[in-house]
């Protein structure tokens, strides 16, 4: 992974970002495909992991669950922090600064784990394994990434040099004994163009 790509790139990214526009990125609504696959979902234990600065964290909170938000830029938790202050849910949230290239959740845990479009340090099925890990029997694995290559026009995409959870690697790393695979595909995106790679599984009871 590129420095740019590392910690103190994006750090350097969110001190950026968070510096004079803050209102307008909180403004920005959590991700439509977290809203699409988790509707259905009794709430209960959630981990989001890569939260950056916390809008799916806020909202799966809202929505009843009890969330672990993780991401290794501690400036976008402090603004995470703040935000769940502001919407009332702060007891609902906690924030762990970790970095998913290495950070491992306690086993079985989670009823639902989230991951979006993290870049990932190292390979990609190593850090679903560990994921999954932190799922609980029944619970809901969700993963969404940005392929680097288009798969209609096998054209460069935006995450071209950087390693994103995959189709295949949600295949490589998930024991079909013990998930049930249930969305695995590139689904067109409801805004800016280009593809998701959209996987859910459910661990088996």
């Amino acid at each position: 992974m590129s420095d740019d790509l590392g910690r103190e790139g994006w750090e350097r990214r969110w001190t950026q970002v968070l510096d004079g526009h803050a209102t307008d990125v909180d403004r920005r609504p959590p991700n439509p495909t977290l809203l699409a696959e988790a509707a259905d979902l009794p709430p209960g234990l959630a981990l989001d992991a890569g939260a950056g600065h916390g809008s799916e964290a806020l909202w799966l909170a809202v929505q009843g669950w009890r969330v672990t938000a993780v991401d290794f830029s501690a400036t976008a938790l402090a603004r995470g922090r703040t935000r769940a202050e502001r919407a009332g849910v702060s007891e609902r949230i906690d924030w762990v600064e970790g970095d998913l290239g290495t950070w491992t959740p306690p086993p079985g845990r989670f009823d639902l784990v989230t991951c979006l479009y993290v870049h990932v340090a190292g390979s990609a099925p190593d850090m679903v394994r560990r994921l999954a890990d932190g799922v609980a029997p029944g619970g809901t694995l969700l993963l969404v990434g940005h392929p680097a290559v288009d798969p209609e026009t096998g054209a460069p995409t935006r995450a071209a040099g950087q390693t994103q959870v995959s189709v295949d690697d949600a295949r490589e790393a998930l024991d079909a004994g013990s998930w049930e695979l249930l969305v695995a595909e590139h689904r067109p995106r409801e805004t800016g163009g280009g593809v998701d790679t959209v996987v859910r599984a459910r661990r088996r009871s």
